[in-house]
């Protein structure tokens, strides 16, 4: 299944997006994290069952979607609206939706905007929104060990650092996150060279980081979903060797969720990239059902699944 881009204007602003699959097919919206872009999807979109219609937008300030100055456009509450305003345009009301790292974090919010439409919700190493119990004691434990996992994000968060040092040292900076993966072969080099690109493009240092500098307006917000549930049945799929979200982010995962299966596999954090196939049939199988009562129309009630 090969992906195409194209660019999308909408009232909130100019969005790149990747395409693919069946046109008719059942949709599936797919996000990603920092520091990619929607070129992440690539190598599991290769194995994903080809009847699906796969829409993988760039969030805005990362990819080729356009670089808003204005920080409070980076809450994740915002950038969900983003993305439920290009589902919109596009003309789709029912969907699934996966999201990796921030785009795990703004498929959530998107979820909780929109429940009734998200058919199917699947996440990868981020932590989960109704589930502060987990994260509080994952923090506590990162923090115990010193906080080091954390230092890119401080760093992000301080005024005009990123800007200063990041530019003309793009690959530099890009390639230090994704560790012995390239050298190993695990992810595609050119992967790594699309990142770059799109990173290089001009104040991506400061819209990039406004995905930490808005931390303090998000918790804000967050401190409201508590109690909360995702009503969807949902997938977890956990890169368990990931530094920064450790097991512990787990805990209790299943209080925030009507129904939840949990996946660990043997990747570090980008585990959509590092094991994609692995990753695609993972998802084939949790959807491959839904997509078939969805596209008839059937109404599909499931019953609430353990985490493993």
């Amino acid at each position: 299944m090969a992906l195409k881009t194209r660019i999308i204007t909408v009232a909130r602003g100019v969005f790149n997006i990747r395409e693919g699959g069946d046109p008719n097919g059942f949709p599936v919206v797919m996000l990603h994290g920092w520091p990619e872009s929607s070129y992440c999807w690539e190598g599991v979109v290769a194995h994903l069952d080809p009847s699906l219609r796969v829409i993988a937008p760039d969030l805005r300030g990362l990819g080729d979607s356009e670089r808003t100055q204005k920080l409070e456009a980076y809450q994740k509450a915002e950038l969900a609206k983003d993305i439920i305003e290009l589902i919109d345009n596009l003309k789709i009301d029912s969907f699934f939706l996966v999201g990796h790292d921030w785009g795990g974090i703004v498929a959530q919010e998107a979820a909780l905007l929109v429940p009734n439409r998200v058919k199917r919700l699947v996440l990868l190493n981020i932590p989960v929104l109704t589930n502060p119990v987990g994260t509080k004691e994952a923090r506590q434990l990162i923090f115990s060990r010193g906080a080091m996992p954390f230092w890119y994000q401080y760093f992000q968060m301080q005024r005009g650092l990123p800007e200063a040092m990041i530019k003309g040292n793009e690959r530099v900076w890009v390639s230090y996150f994704f560790g012995d993966a390239v050298k190993e072969g695990t992810i595609p080099a050119e992967a790594i060279d699309e990142y770059v690109r799109c990173y290089s493009i001009e104040n991506t240092p400061a819209t990039a980081a406004s995905y930490y500098r808005t931390a303090r307006l998000d918790a804000r917000h967050w401190e409201t979903l508590a109690g909360k549930t995702f009503p969807m049945p949902s997938l977890y799929i956990h890169g368990k060797l990931d530094p920064v979200i450790i097991p512990a982010f787990l805990n209790h995962v299943e209080d925030g969720f009507d129904s939840i299966e949990v996946v660990s596999i043997e990747a570090s954090h980008f585990v959509q990239e590092e094991k994609p196939r692995e990753v695609a049939l993972l998802m084939n199988d949790f959807l491959a059902n839904a997509t078939l009562r969805f596209s008839n129309n059937i109404d599909l009630d499931v019953a609430k699944t353990p985490s493993v």
